[in-house]
């Protein structure tokens, strides 16, 4: 691969996105680099194994796929053919993200025992929308509920399926229109997400800790602000911390596939396979609590 130019192909383009069409010939493009799918979510499967079983390197949107059994698909031809797959969780990339899961691991908080986060937005209901097509794997879960689920993973690890709790609200359509969930680890520590389709919320992160707190603004999941709170006795001494950043921010994420691809790795050290099938798995679960089923 050239050492300045990455040469993308993307399978997936507005109203193109959400048609069932064949994409074959997009392996026989010269000099393909990678391949960036981001069709319905019903689509992501098929459309990576077609590039991962001609040897084309792939980031996948999220959700990664639609059940764990499609996520060890994928996972298992990019680790037969030997070729690069990651899932665009944009959000890691993101450097205040980033800092706040830095300063977690440096213990900047002692120990996180609790993570809380929502995400939500009022969408007016319309059945032919992707959001409200279950053909589609529709539904707030999958969509944005997905987002407090990985910080929670990213913070205190996969809980066992036991260890979670789990209801929702149903549209006309059976998809979900709001779900909240809450992961219970060993020693006492919990994450509690929430998402809908049925409200315009904060759309913000907590995550507490035995000596201090971190506050992630609004929108958390591509923040430009957070706010670190020390507790001294009764007292909290906070620290404003702002990293703003241009554009949309989902260039920090391309940024970083190219540089994996340039080092020739087969997978990304921030947001490694197994993190996307625990990823996957942990979702399966929150949906076999509440009885969605596609």
């Amino acid at each position: 691969m050239d050492d300045q130019i990455t040469r993308w192909g993307i399978i997936g383009l507005g109203k193109i996105a959400r048609k069932f069409v064949s994409y074959e010939d997009i392996v026989q493009c010269p000099d393909l680099d990678v391949v960036y799918v981001a069709t319905p979510h019903v689509l992501h499967c098929e459309n990576s194994l077609l590039c991962l079983e001609n040897g084309i390197p792939v980031l996948c949107e999220k959700p990664f796929a639609m059940n764990s059994a499609e996520a060890r698909r994928m996972v298992g031809a990019a680790r037969r053919n030997r070729v690069f797959l990651m899932e665009a969780l944009w959000t890691r990339f993101i450097p205040a993200v980033d800092h706040a899961l830095q300063l977690v691991s440096e213990g900047a908080i002692g120990q996180v025992h609790t993570v809380k986060s929502d995400f939500g937005f009022k969408l007016p209901f319309d059945p032919k929308s992707r959001i409200y097509d279950k053909a589609l794997g529709g539904g707030s879960l999958l969509d944005i509920g997905i987002y407090p689920a990985l910080l929670s993973l990213f913070i205190l690890g996969k809980p066992a399926p036991e260890d979670i709790l789990a209801a929702a609200a149903f549209t006309p359509t059976d998809v979900d229109e709001s779900c909240v969930f809450t992961f219970r680890y060993p020693q006492d520590k919990l994450a509690l997400g929430h998402s809908t389709v049925a409200a315009n919320t904060p759309v913000e992160a907590w995550l507490y800790g035995t000596e201090g707190t971190i506050y992630m603004y609004p929108r958390w999941h591509h923040a430009q602000k957070l706010r670190v709170s020390k507790y001294e006795g009764r007292e909290e001494i906070e620290q404003e911390i702002e990293m703003p950043y241009e554009g949309w921010g989902y260039a920090f994420e391309a940024k970083h596939v190219m540089e994996c691809l340039r080092e020739e790795r087969l997978e990304s050290d921030l947001i490694p396979l197994d993190f996307s099938l625990d990823l996957a798995e942990t979702l399966e679960t929150i949906r076999e609590k509440i009885g969605l089923v596609y």
